[in-house]
């Protein structure tokens, strides 16, 4: 008879009461797999066989940045900043605007899109948050194809700056993160604040720069509207973007650090806090 074959370590997962904080991201790893199956489901839904999931990521941003390029270039009036064409400025702050929403929306109604599989099965509810913020890189992916695009047309090249870019990338995404996970558990509970994400979103692209820039913003309510998180991420994107056309203020990029920091320090707390009653309300 021939030898038993060598068993290697199994893993095991052990449920109980008020496991550690470090115990838990421990079973976030082992669910990473869970994790990317869900991430590319949610792709798939979204890009597969079918034109219009790629159409769609490309025409919103495309005629957002039109409109508000009307309202504010042409009947505001307001300039733009250095030599960048207005459209450019706008389109700049149109992109990590997009990225913000889209994970917001996504990420905090993942828990009640995915309601029987919250409801049945044991993993870390984090990871659908998560997941439903992979399919609005992958956006921002075919936005940056299409900008480079219209950069080429307009013959507005960035420099070295672009290479920051992703820091701005990695700082949108956390600062949309903590509203979401914050959002996401209270959604499993007061089902209203579903209807209270769009109006969020819609009223956020007009207290944000997205279709102006900064500078237009007074000196007095610079500190107060530096708040807004979006502030340093749409002024970081247009400064990487534009060539350093747009100027790029320290105050306003470490508000956003801060303020993104503490939403997703409570957020991520409250979460956390209430993970353990998602199956029972949802």
């Amino acid at each position: 008879m021939g030898s038993d074959p060598v068993v290697g370590p199994a893993r095991i997962l052990v449920l109980e009461a008020g496991r550690r904080d470090a115990q838990y991201w421990r079973d976030l790893w082992l669910y990473r797999e869970l994790f990317a199956i869900l991430a590319w489901r949610d792709i798939a839904v979204r890009y597969k066989q079918t034109l219009v999931g790629v159409a769609w990521a490309v025409i919103r941003p495309f005629l957002t940045t039109l409109v508000l390029t009307v309202v504010f270039s042409r009947v505001a009036r307001l300039p733009t900043e250095g030599d960048a064409p207005y459209p450019l400025l706008v389109l700049a702050g149109v992109l990590p605007w997009f990225l913000f929403a889209t994970i917001l929306s996504e990420a905090a109604n993942s828990l009640v899109t995915n309601a029987q599989l919250v409801g049945k099965v044991y993993f870390p509810r984090i990871v659908l948050p998560l997941s439903a913020a992979v399919v609005s890189l992958v956006d921002l992916l075919v936005n940056l194809a299409a900008m480079a695009a219209v950069m080429l047309w307009f013959r507005f090249l960035p420099d070295w700056r672009v290479v920051v870019l992703p820091a701005f990338v990695v700082l949108a995404v956390l600062a949309a993160l903590g509203p979401a996970l914050l959002l996401a558990a209270l959604n499993v509970k007061y089902r209203d604040f579903r209807h209270l994400i769009p109006f969020a979103v819609q009223f956020g692209l007009y207290i944000s720069p997205v279709g102006f820039s900064s500078a237009h913003v007074p000196a007095q309510w610079a500190l107060v509207y530096g708040l807004n998180p979006m502030v340093g991420v749409i002024d970081g994107f247009r400064w990487c973007l534009l060539g350093g056309q747009t100027a790029l203020e320290p105050t306003s990029l470490v508000l956003s650090v801060a303020v993104s920091t503490f939403f997703l320090w409570y957020g991520g707390g409250v979460f956390r806090r209430t993970e353990r009653s998602f199956a029972d309300l949802i």
